[in-house]
C-alpha cells in the first residue's frame, strides 16, 4: 500500500514517512549504516554535544580530586554548570523560534503557537511552566546522578580509561550514549505510560501536545527520577569523564531539538539544519505509539512503529481498539 505523510495539526507537510535507519535493514548495506551513523544521526547536534563535554569537563568542571567529598561548593557549581548550558542552549533555540520567529511557521508541525492563559500551565504561560520544570526540577536530577557518578569515579570505585591508553573504547564510549539514551528511554517511557505512573506524573509532559523547545524536559520530579536514571550504567561499566558529562547534556537538551515543534531550522535561504523529531512529535499528538526513537527502533519490534502516514496511522488505532477488546 502506497504511503504518503500526513500532518493535520498544522499545514506543514514533512517530505517522507519515517523509515527504518540503515543499521537496521536487512541484508547489510555497511556504506548507509556508516553514512547514518556518522553523519544522519550525529550531525549536527551529537558533535556539538561531544565537543561540549570535551569543553565542561576540562574547563567548567571541578577536579575529581575535589568531588572525593560531597561538598556543596562543587556540587552547586556542577548545578550551575548545567543550568547555565541548558539555559543558553535551549532558550537560544527558543528565541530564534518562537520569540524572534526567524522563520515564522516555516517547516512547524503545529499550525499554534505556545499556549498563554491556559490554566493546565503554571501561571497560565505554557513556556514560563515548562522552563520551572526543566531548570528547577530537570537540572537539579541531571546533577544529583552526575555528582554520584563522579564520586564513584573520584574515590577509585570504578577505574577510569585513559583516552590516549584506550581510543577506540572511547570512540565506542562517545557513541554507546546515544544509544545507550535512546534505549533506556524507551522501557522507561514505557513504564511512565502504565495508567498509575502516568496520572501522577508523565501526564504533566503530556499537556504540552503543540511542543516548544522549553518542553523538552519539562516533567513531573517523578519522571526526571526515572529519566536521568541511565547514568547508573556508569557505576559499573568504567568509562572517561568526558562520556560522563555527554551522558548528562545528550540527555537534557537533545529533547530541546525533538521538542522543537520545527522540523528544520532554516540558517539561510537555501540552507537548513534538521532540529525537529516527527517521530516525537507523533507521539504528542497521539500519545499511544512511538514511544521510544528511531536510533533505537523498538516500536518496529514491538508492533508500536507510526511513520507518519495516514495508513499507519489507521491500523495504529485499529491496533489499539483491538486491544481494548481483548481486555473487555
Amino acid at each position: 500500500m502506497a504511503t504518503s505523510p500526513y500532518n493535520p495539526a498544522g499545514d506543514y507537510q514533512p517530505e517522507s514517512t519515517i523509515g527504518t535507519p540503515p543499521l537496521y535493514l536487512w541484508p547489510p548495506r555497511p556504506i548507509a549504516a556508516l553514512k547514518w551513523l556518522f553523519f544522519d544521526m550525529l550531525f549536527p547536534w551529537g558533535h556539538l554535544f561531544i565537543g561540549l563535554a570535551f569543553v565542561s569537563w576540562y574547563l567548567l568542571t571541578p577536579s575529581l580530586a575535589t568531588m572525593a567529598e560531597f561538598e556543596p561548593g562543587w556540587i552547586a557549581l556542577i548545578w550551575l554548570r548545567n543550568a547555565v548550558l541548558l539555559t543558553l542552549i535551549v532558550g537560544g533555540l527558543h528565541w530564534w523560534l518562537y520569540l524572534r520567529r526567524s522563520q515564522e511557521r516555516q517547516y512547524k508541525f503545529h499550525d499554534k503557537w505556545l499556549a498563554t492563559g491556559n490554566e493546565s500551565f503554571l501561571w497560565g504561560d505554557q513556556v514560563k511552566d515548562n522552563m520551572f520544570w526543566c531548570i528547577v526540577s530537570g537540572v537539579s536530577f541531571w546533577t544529583f546522578y552526575e555528582v554520584i557518578t563522579y564520586w564513584i569515579y573520584a574515590n577509585g570505585r570504578v577505574p577510569i580509561p585513559a583516552i590516549a591508553e584506550h581510543p577506540i573504547y572511547f570512540v565506542f564510549g562517545l557513541l554507546a550514549v546515544f544509544f545507550w539514551s535512546t534505549l533506556h528511554f524507551y522501557f522507561v517511557h514505557r513504564l511512565l505510560h502504565w495508567q498509575p505512573i502516568y496520572k501522577v506524573a508523565h501526564e504533566l509532559h503530556h499537556r504540552n501536545v503543540n511542543t516548544g523547545p522549553w518542553t523538552g524536559i519539562s516533567m513531573h520530579p517523578l519522571e526526571h527520577a526515572v529519566y536521568f536514571s541511565l547514568f547508573v550504567l556508569w557505576w559499573f561499566v568504567p568509562v572517561h569523564p568526558v562520556i560522563i558529562v555527554l551522558t548528562g547534556l545528550f540527555q537534557a537538551i537533545s529533547p530541546a531539538f525533538s521538542h522543537s515543534g520545527f522540523d528544520y531550522i532554516r540558517i539561510t535561504r537555501n540552507f537548513r539544519v534538521s532540529t525537529g523529531d516527527w517521530y516525537h512529535q507523533l507521539h504528542h499528538q497521539y500519545f499511544n505509539f512511538n514511544y521510544g526513537n528511531t536510533t533505537t527502533p523498538f516500536d518496529k519490534l514491538f508492533g508500536s512503529w507510526h511513520d507518519g502516514s495516514r495508513e499507519s496511522l489507521l491500523q495504529q488505532k485499529q491496533r489499539k481498539r483491538n486491544r481494548r477488546k481483548q481486555t473487555v
